[in-house]
């Protein structure tokens, strides 16, 4: 296996929606600050050449404060930058494909709502799942929505690590104690937030105490 669980506990997956006058890097480099563990870089829209730019932006950020850095969906532009990883989708290419092409040293991240789901990607090489959405969010629909049962039971069924994700904040977080999980994933939890570095920090706190329970 290519990750720590403990690498896991608060996984920063960046949009650009609540950039404002602030760039990208400056955002994850005050997750990173306030105790982001893994930074996934998700970009659905932008061109090739400014993705990269950006991407190697923030994997310089990422080495600095020693945190994995992965790429969601663009498996050829994670290879290209030698980002540490990719996190794809069940509407990405197949996990199996993904890792002949990352090779077997790169993280492989990939979604899962189900049991089924969930085995299909550790045989296929899979380093981590990220289950979800546990809870309602603005990102994902109705249904995308798995319950807290099966994100248990999808613990329960794979040897490989897994992070809950969807809807997950301070308010939520500790609702998950006991399912499993080895940390959370987090967007606008981290993000939309005034104040990034200490929103960041609460909730690697909150974390650490749900993994614990």
């Amino acid at each position: 296996m290519n990750c720590d669980k403990k690498d896991l506990l608060l996984y920063a997956v960046t949009d650009r929606a609540w950039l404002g006058d602030k760039t990208l890097s400056w955002q994850v480099e005050e997750s990173l600050k306030g105790g982001a563990t893994m930074i996934q870089l998700r970009e659905k829209h932008l061109d090739h050449e400014h993705f990269l730019k950006e991407a190697k932006e923030i994997k310089e950020l990422c080495r600095k404060y020693q945190v994995p850095f992965l790429i969601n969906d663009d498996v050829d532009l994670a290879v290209e930058v030698d980002a540490d990883g990719v996190h794809v989708g069940q509407h990405d290419m197949e996990a199996g494909e993904v890792r002949k092409k990352i090779g077997p040293n790169r993280i492989l991240g990939v979604s899962a709502q189900t049991i089924e789901q969930a085995l299909l990607a550790q045989q296929a090489g899979a380093d981590y799942l990220g289950v979800g959405a546990v809870f309602p969010t603005g990102t994902k629909d109705d249904a995308d929505a798995v319950s807290i049962q099966t994100l248990g039971e999808i613990c329960r069924a794979v040897n490989i690590p897994v992070v809950a994700i969807g809807g997950i904040g301070q308010h939520n977080v500790m609702q998950l104690a006991g399912s499993g999980i080895c940390g959370i994933a987090v967007v606008s939890a981290i993000y939309a937030q005034p104040d990034i570095q200490n929103a960041a920090s609460t909730l690697h706190a909150l974390a650490k105490e749900m993994v614990e329970r």
